[in-house]
Order: structure tokens, then C-alpha cells, then sequence
């Protein structure tokens, strides 16, 4: 798939992957859903889910994963916060014009475009929260929290084919 099909399908799972409310509660079976699905599957991930203000409401470590992790979801929250798309949306449209974080006036450091942070959005379009993951390859740590938020939301999301090179 060409880049600005990928970036279509991104958008359409974030008008499709929003909540009717999201609250603490909501946090905490999400955050569960989430760490249970990595136990599962046997992956050494790292998940968070953020308010939109950066506050933690759910973290999980699976062991195998480091403070590292912690530094890439922090990275990636920052992302999806300021740009206000998934961390991923955000990496397609810098490789459509050519640009990185820097580009924006932003530190690579504390900013970076890839798979791995969500918004988490009421279905009117407010931006609540971010759902992050780190510790696969950037395009399966998007793929996990798709995969995660349409179970939660009972939703069928579009997905990003498993080869997809972007």
C-alpha cells in the first residue's frame, strides 16, 4: 500500500476507535485488557495509558522490557499531543514530505514519529487520553493497540496489512 493509503487507513481507525466516555474506570479495564493480551501472547512490552494532561492512569511492564520502553512511550505521548494523531499517522506524514521531529522545532529526544502511541478520543472528537506501547517494531506496537482498542470498543478497525514496509 502507498503511503497516503496507509495514512487514510490510519485516520479511519481513529474516527472508528472512539470512546462514548473515558474515565478511570474505563482506564482500568483497558489498561487489564491490555496487559492480559501481552501476558498471552507471551510479549516483552511495556504499555501505558495517559490522560491527556500526561497523567499515568495504567501501566504495565512485561518482564524483558527495560526503562528504555519508559522512554519511547514518553517520546511517543509527546507526539500524539501535540501533533493530536496516532505516533504512526504522525511518522507516515513526516516520510510523505521528507521531514523528522526536527522539522517541527521538536527534540528528538523528547519527541518521536512511530508506531506505539494512540489517541484516545470521545466520539465527538475531544482528545482524552493516548494509549502507548513499546517494545516490538514500531508498525506491531501500533498493531497491538489497534488490536487492543477494537476488542475493548468492540469495533472491527481497519488494519495494516502484516508486511506492510512503511
Amino acid at each position: 500500500m502507498e503511503l497516503q493509503g496507509v495514512r487514510e487507513l490510519l485516520a479511519e481507525q481513529e474516527k472508528c476507535l472512539r470512546f462514548a466516555r473515558f474515565d478511570a474506570n474505563a482506564a482500568w479495564a483497558l489498561g487489564k485488557l491490555m496487559a492480559e493480551t501481552v501476558l498471552g501472547r507471551g510479549l516483552k512490552l511495556s504499555v501505558a495509558l495517559r490522560s491527556a494532561t500526561g497523567h499515568t492512569l495504567f501501566q504495565f511492564s512485561a518482564d524483558g522490557t527495560t526503562r528504555n520502553n519508559q522512554n519511547w512511550m514518553n517520546r511517543k505521548l509527546n507526539a500524539v499531543l501535540l501533533m493530536e494523531k496516532s505516533s504512526l499517522a504522525s511518522y507516515v506524514d513526516a516520510q510523505l514530505r521528507g521531514e523528522g521531529v526536527e522539522r517541527h522545532g521538536l527534540d528528538p529526544r523528547e519527541y518521536v514519529f512511530c508506531g506505539g502511541g494512540f489517541p484516545i478520543r470521545l466520539a465527538g472528537g475531544e482528545l482524552v487520553g493516548v494509549a502507548l506501547a513499546s517494545g516490538l517494531p514500531h508498525l506491531e506496537d501500533h498493531a497491538f493497540l489497534v488490536d487492543c482498542l477494537s476488542e475493548f470498543l468492540g469495533v472491527d478497525a481497519p488494519r495494516l496489512g502484516t508486511s506492510e514496509d512503511i
